[in-house]
């Protein structure tokens, strides 16, 4: 069987209130006015994985992207939408969905990514090492998501980024290490054995975990049975398989020997330590496996591998109000090529059916959407309008989101801010690096900047 993919979903993410909602769970967040989901099943579709399962936390969010799926998705790919609770973590959603896996090899897929990196070359980096698991980096964004989860000015000078601090063999095949920046203080301890066995160790902080996982199905099932408090993929099942893949009682099996006379403990493990090393170094060979096993005797071993994307490559999660702004930004912009749409002479989208008044301009790099109306006088730059959307008179949008069904009045200026679903701003309204929740009204007059509307 080739493999079964499983693409997490998530359900309504704190990191993005207002922006999510009852009606807007995460995987259904407009990107240039598509939900994010369909930027990962057409990626995923392009390396022909359309075997899929779509986990979704909560009953009311699995309805409603299993609804859209179901529209959108008919006669291309085969879609399973499982619904699991709230809150249980990646790990546990995935031992929810356990009895649905049954290939030998399982992809994990986040549900939030927008990207042209191939998820079938992780795979066939998979198959070609036997690895337990197979972990996709990619290099930092420049200027990518915010862990505030702020959004326009507010972002102009970034807190450091929460790096991820990787550990590599010097041909980049296999993972050695891999912490949050956060977690490291001063010193970080690494296991002797995988030092011993590789030699030396590169360290990045460069890359990031793209949250794209290969994963062998009965390591990941044996994991999840047997430490049911890991809750999450990155921060607890891939460090233990990391930490686990050169198991340091393997060499205390050596001082056992010598202590019953079978041999000399002290030359074994400098002879496993040159295996080890030769191992490491020539990763590329058929007979990896079966070599690792018969330096260090019956011990059960695994490892753990990476696939570095090309730097020229583009990946961004949709995992925080900045990295939203980012990725709209992004895809009707310089990486318009993801949006699927053609682009006008004018490199912009302005649907047949939108209306524009007199002398309104819709600049560069911006979308307007089916059946939306924008009055006399007004300037889009750098923007996404949604579809039906009613903007009036002399209104100005600069580098911000505008929801379907959105009405903005006469005079209104708004700058680095999203605008949600039927949200309402009155007339003469001045918002900056603002987010509006769906179906909230802001009155006429008012001025605001860096703040979130909801409803209490």
């Amino acid at each position: 069987m080739d493999f079964q993919v499983v693409i997490l979903a998530g359900g309504f993410s704190s990191y993005l209130v207002p922006l999510v909602a009852k009606e807007v769970p995460k995987a259904l967040l407009p990107v240039a006015n598509r939900p994010v989901l369909s930027y990962v099943l057409d990626l995923l579709e392009s390396s022909n994985l359309k075997d899929l399962i779509v986990v979704v936390e909560g009953e009311d969010a699995a309805l409603k992207v299993g609804g859209w799926i179901s529209s959108a998705c008919v006669d291309r790919l085969h879609v399973e939408v499982a619904a699991v609770a709230e809150n249980v973590g990646t790990a546990g959603a995935l031992r929810a969905i356990a009895h649905h896996l049954t290939a030998k090899d399982i992809l994990i897929v986040s549900g939030d990514i927008v990207s042209d990196i191939p998820p079938g070359a992780v795979a066939a980096t998979h198959r070609r090492h036997d690895a337990a698991v197979t972990v996709m980096l990619c290099a930092q964004p420049v200027s990518g998501p915010s862990e505030s989860g702020g959004s326009g000015g507010k972002d102009k000078t970034k807190k450091p980024a929460c790096d991820d601090i990787i550990g590599l063999d010097s041909l980049k095949q296999f993972l050695l290490y891999i912490a949050k920046g956060t977690e490291i203080k001063k010193d970080t301890r690494v296991k002797k054995s995988i030092l011993c066995a590789a030699g030396k160790m590169e360290i990045r902080s460069d890359l990031m975990d793209s949250h794209i996982y290969a994963f062998k199905r009965a390591v990941l099932q044996e994991v999840l049975d047997q430490k049911p408090a890991f809750r999450s993929l990155k921060q607890d099942v891939l460090p233990y398989l990391v930490r686990t893949q050169l198991r340091s009682d393997v060499f205390s099996d050596q001082s056992n020997v010598e202590e019953n006379g079978n041999g000399n403990g002290k030359n074994n493990m400098q002879n496993n330590e040159v295996v080890l090393s030769q191992i490491l170094s020539n990763a590329s060979m058929p007979s990896f496996h079966q070599v690792y096993e018969s330096g260090l005797g019956t011990r059960k071993t695994h490892k753990c591998c990476v696939y570095i994307a090309d730097e020229s490559k583009y990946f961004v999660r949709l995992n925080s109000i900045q990295a939203f702004m980012d990725v709209n930004r992004d895809v009707i912009g310089e990486s318009n090529h993801l949006s699927g749409y053609s682009f006008s002479a004018h490199h912009n989208i302005v649907h047949p059916s939108a209306e524009l008044g007199s002398k309104t301009t819709v600049g560069p790099h911006c979308m307007l959407g089916e059946g939306s109306q924008v009055g006399d006088k007004c300037s889009v730059k750098r923007s996404v309008i949604g579809r039906h959307c009613r903007i009036g008179s002399n209104v100005k949008i600069v580098n911000s989101v505008v929801m379907d069904h959105a009405t903005i009045g006469d005079g209104c200026s708004i700058q680095g801010s999203v605008i949600c679903s039927n949200a309402q701003l009155q007339e003469r309204v001045t918002l900056r690096d603002c987010q509006v929740e769906a179906g909230y009204v802001v009155c006429a007059g008012s001025e605001h900047k860096g703040e979130t509307f909801a409803r209490k």
